[in-house]
């Protein structure tokens, strides 16, 4: 019997956790559903992430307003997958924000995306009807961005580290509590989707960087909030051994003129162990699959997924 299609039959709810990392520092976590944040200004606040809908972002807010009733100045938006940022209309934000490669990719293939994302994960898209159009950043930037947040409340560092989850993934640094939010490029105990990803800079170069922060809390993509050295250098090193893991099964089918799909059975044999019982493990592999071999191809930009493509690479690659 052939695997239900991605995400499309998991309807079972989540249960949300809202974390206060340090003063006016927030996390919400979901068992393996994304993860947004927050930070306090003095007197405005900047989130992190938008979630897939105004619905669902409503949901968030309501949760940061037990908390804080300061209006949304910045809205951050660590890359352009659709369940990280269709939901940008409910914050009223005065400025949504993305690397410059991120704007590119909305305006090459964000309606694509969003297509795509709602055929693979429909539980996380609630009242899909209200998704006013595609999200556009206000402003953009290369390689850094700082935020000042007034009075004491020091600043946030907005970081390109290099290519990673897609081309244009930013991580978003508090100094002031050594608090990073990783967005993808960091998944604690949840797989890794790879669908648009540099597998080579990622697992090497970015994640450097992304390690050399230092931090003492990291709030990733997916998963819980990392705490204290020991756990935060673990998350980067298991996000780097998912990556490492698919290379090294990957690369000797494709060097000896094997088969897509002996690839894919050869990865999933070997990281199923490990990594098979974290969230969207097998919703995943197959389109990480996909692009790791293309990749190999010498195929640099990622291919655009459609819902058309989504269903062809997984009947490809399921038995």
């Amino acid at each position: 019997m052939p695997k239900p299609f991605a995400s499309s039959q998991d309807l079972e709810e989540k249960t949300e956790t809202l974390e206060v990392l340090a003063d006016g520092v927030f996390a919400l976590t979901a068992e393996g559903d994304p993860n947004v944040g927050a930070i306090e200004g003095e007197d405005f606040i900047v989130a992190i992430e938008a979630r897939a809908t105004p619905a669902a972002a409503r949901d968030w807010l309501k949760q940061l307003r037990e908390h804080t009733d300061k209006p949304v100045k910045y809205l951050i938006l660590t890359h352009y997958h659709a369940v990280r940022v269709l939901g940008a209309s409910a914050f009223d934000a005065e400025v949504i924000v993305t690397s410059d490669t991120t704007r590119k990719l909305i305006e090459e293939r964000g309606k694509q995306d969003w297509d795509s994302e709602f055929g693979r994960m429909p539980r996380l898209f609630k009242e899909p009807e209200e998704i006013p159009g595609l999200t556009h950043p206000d402003v953009t930037f290369a390689d850094n961005m700082r935020i000042e947040l007034g009075g004491d409340r020091g600043h946030i560092e907005l970081d390109f580290c290099g290519r990673g989850h897609t081309a244009g993934d930013i991580s978003v640094w508090h100094p002031g509590s050594k608090t990073l939010f990783a967005g993808d490029l960091v998944e604690a105990q949840a797989a890794l989707y790879t669908g648009d990803a540099f597998h080579m800079d990622w697992s090497s170069g970015t994640l450097d960087r992304i390690k050399a922060y230092g931090a003492d809390k990291l709030v990733g993509g997916r998963g819980a909030v990392a705490r204290g050295t020991d756990e935060v250098n673990a998350a980067i090193e298991q996000t780097r051994g998912f990556l490492t893991g698919m290379i090294e099964n990957v690369k000797p089918v494709h060097a000896a003129g094997g088969t897509l799909k002996e690839a894919f059975e050869r990865t999933h044999t070997a990281l199923e162990p490990k990594f098979g019982a974290w969230p969207i493990f097998e919703h995943c592999l197959p389109f990480n699959v996909q692009r790791l071999w293309d990749e190999f191809d010498g195929i640099d930009w990622p291919r655009i997924w459609t819902m058309e493509r989504d269903r062809e690479v997984w009947d490809q690659l399921q038995d």
